[in-house]
């Protein structure tokens, strides 16, 4: 039901701007905004041929820099939560990097690893590891220190009191903490695919508008709008699965 609700508000949502766009394309009447009608039509007609690959390569990198960031952060969040000793130790450096535009170190990560998929896929990383960490670490933190106490008087292990009390306190944390970053690291993502690439949407969204291709350009920038849409819903119905208390 939840998820019925969620989906209607966006189809809402999207008919709103559709409405809107439509509107704005008949007062001004110009080949920069054109009709939402013939976008739609283009996008039907040329997805598989021209867009789908670059849907697959963006999509890629999101997802590659997400799974690098929860093997990074996850352990790194719980660890610095828990142990406040080793807290101590790596808060200086998660506050003293963490507050740093990420888009900064482009220059030195295209120096390091080149033009390639390892720095875009490295950029999202870099994103959303730090909010992985911030966020998990403050969950564990969070967790009444009563809570414990039951595993500990009956002798359970650090994997017991993983599994039975941090993982189930701290998995919305780790959730929302993605969904945070997604919109970063969707926007470096389109940034990162202007240069050294010849796949991927932020590169099909500048060579259309390059080519002065408007229609192809509003295409790729709604398939960029719905790729987002989707790795926010599928965050969300995660949630709904594996967080139902």
């Amino acid at each position: 039901m939840k998820f019925n609700r969620k989906a209607f508000e966006y189809f809402y949502a999207l008919l709103i701007i559709f409405l809107l766009w439509y509107m704005i394309s008949q007062i001004v009447n110009i080949n920069l905004i054109p009709s939402p009608i013939l976008v739609i039509e283009n996008l039907s007609k040329t997805f598989k041929s021209k867009l789908m690959i670059h849907v697959e390569y963006s999509l890629f990198r999101i997802l590659m820099g997400i799974l690098l960031s929860l093997i990074i952060g996850v352990p790194t969040g719980i660890i610095m939560g828990y142990f406040s000793k080793i807290d101590k130790l790596l808060s200086p450096i998660v506050y003293l990097i963490y507050p740093i535009p990420k888009i900064a170190f482009l220059p030195i990560v295209m120096l390091l690893f080149g033009l390639g998929e390892m720095s875009k896929i490295f950029m999202i990383t870099v994103i959303v590891v730090f909010q992985v960490i911030v966020s998990l670490r403050d969950a564990v933190k969070g967790i009444p220190e009563n809570i414990y106490y039951s595993i500990y008087s009956l002798g359970g292990s650090w994997f017991q009191i993983l599994k039975e009390i941090i993982i189930p306190a701290s998995l919305i944390n780790i959730l929302t903490s993605i969904r945070v970053a997604l919109g970063t690291a969707i926007s470096v993502l389109f940034f990162t695919e202007t240069f050294g690439t010849e796949y991927g949407i932020g590169y099909f969204i500048m060579d259309s508008w390059t080519r002065v291709n408007y229609i192809d350009m509003y295409s790729g920038i709604i398939v960029l709008s719905l790729m987002g849409i989707i790795l926010f819903s599928t965050i969300d119905f995660l949630g709904i699965i594996f967080c139902r208390w």
